[in-house]
């Protein structure tokens, strides 16, 4: 076992709670929406891939379920100001969703390694996002009615996104190089 103590419950509430609200600054900056799909660019996917990097994937999954719950009840928490159950049931509702997937992945995987470097953040961020076309793209395909479609229309999000994985893998990054061992992921791998 390392020399790191296992966070107290209330640290691993606080950094939860911490970071559905960092989600939600990231809120603040409006969505770009492109093509036909009614699905906007937003920066606010980068939160899930940095709440499971750096909390791990039981705190960072929890996160991003407290915001959606936020959002849900009506809070306008999502880019835009948009909140309430519509978000959920529109075009958006299954990458939305997939944000959960999205931290848990990241977080299982930054979990599995003894000292999570760029290249292991950057594969577990690009799972995380692997993970959120997985509900994203056949959820949009239902709702439009075209799956073909939705799968093409969603290429127009590949850029950006790349680049938030890329952007959230290095401030992954820093923050387990300036605190190793002592963030939420490592206190999971050791107990």
């Amino acid at each position: 076992m390392s020399g790191s103590r296992a966070p107290l419950p209330a640290t691993g509430l606080a950094q939860t709670v911490v970071f559905a609200a960092f989600i939600a600054v990231l809120g603040i900056f409006p969505g770009l929406y492109v093509g036909g799909s009614g699905v906007p660019i937003v920066l606010q996917n980068a939160g899930p891939l940095l709440a499971g990097g750096i909390l791990g994937p039981r705190r960072g999954a929890m996160s991003v379920v407290l915001f959606l719950a936020l959002t849900a009840i009506g809070l306008p928490l999502l880019s835009g100001g948009r909140g309430g159950v519509g978000p959920f049931v529109g075009p958006s509702g299954g990458f939305l969703l997939g944000w959960i997937l999205s931290a848990l992945v990241t977080g299982l995987i930054v979990a599995r390694a003894k000292r999570p470097r760029l290249p292991v953040l950057l594969l577990a961020n690009a799972a995380g996002l692997v993970a959120d076309y997985l509900i994203g793209v056949p959820f949009l395909g239902v709702y439009t009615g075209d799956l073909p479609a939705a799968a093409v229309q969603s290429l127009v999000f590949l850029p950006g996104d790349i680049a938030k994985v890329v952007a959230a893998a290095l401030i992954a990054a820093v923050l387990h190089r300036a605190l190793p061992g002592r963030l939420a992921g490592s206190a999971e791998r050791s107990a």
